[in-house]
């Protein structure tokens, strides 16, 4: 059976347990004016809107 040469410290051993490395899918929200995805509180890449007003002027 395979034992362990040194004991693993403390730091090591909960480095190990944390969750903090894991990724996280981005969060998508629709937008209310052209319904393309876009990151929620920001404004859209595709249209220019954000809250329902014209905040970027994107030209067609």
């Amino acid at each position: 059976m395979a034992v362990p040469k040194r004991k693993s410290s403390a730091a090591r051993r909960d480095k190990r347990r944390s969750n903090v490395w894991k990724l996280k899918a981005p969060c998508l929200s629709k937008c209310s004016q052209c319904g393309e995805l876009k990151m929620p509180h920001r404004v859209c890449g595709n249209c220019g809107f954000y809250k329902g007003k014209e905040v970027v002027k994107k030209e067609a």
